[in-house]
C-alpha cells in the first residue's frame, strides 16, 4: 500500500515542493531552531511536579472523603503521601545544589 503507488504514481520533484510551507509566507530563518538547554531543564521539572498534582488531587478527594476517616485511614493516607512529596524535593534540593538548575 505504500511502495505501489510510489512506483505507478507521478512524480515531479521540484525545489519548490521541498520547502517547508509557512501559510504563503516566506520563510525567514531555519524552520528547526535551536533552544538553550536550559529550556528542557526547566520543562522537565514542570513537568515532574505538575504529575505530582495529578497524584495529589485524587488524593486529597479521597483523603477528604468519609470511607476513608470511617476506617481510619487518614494518617497512613497522609504519610504515604509525605514520603512520595518528600522523595520530590529531596531530588529538588539534590539538583538545585547541584547546580543543574542554574542557567549558563
Amino acid at each position: 500500500m505504500i511502495v505501489i503507488p510510489r512506483m505507478i504514481g507521478p512524480g515531479h520533484p521540484t525545489p519548490q515542493k521541498t520547502r517547508p510551507y509557512e501559510c504563503g509566507e516566506r520563510v525567514v530563518g531555519m524552520s528547526w531552531p535551536q533552544m538553550h538547554i536550559g529550556y528542557y531543564l526547566y520543562a522537565l521539572v514542570f513537568i515532574i511536579f505538575d504529575v505530582e498534582v495529578v497524584f495529589l488531587w485524587p488524593w486529597v478527594r479521597v483523603v477528604g472523603g468519609r470511607l476513608v476517616q470511617a476506617h481510619g485511614l487518614g494518617l497512613f493516607a497522609f504519610l504515604d503521601m509525605l514520603v512520595f512529596v518528600t522523595i520530590l524535593v529531596v531530588g529538588l534540593v539534590y539538583a538545585w545544589r547541584k547546580g543543574v538548575l542554574r542557567w549558563e
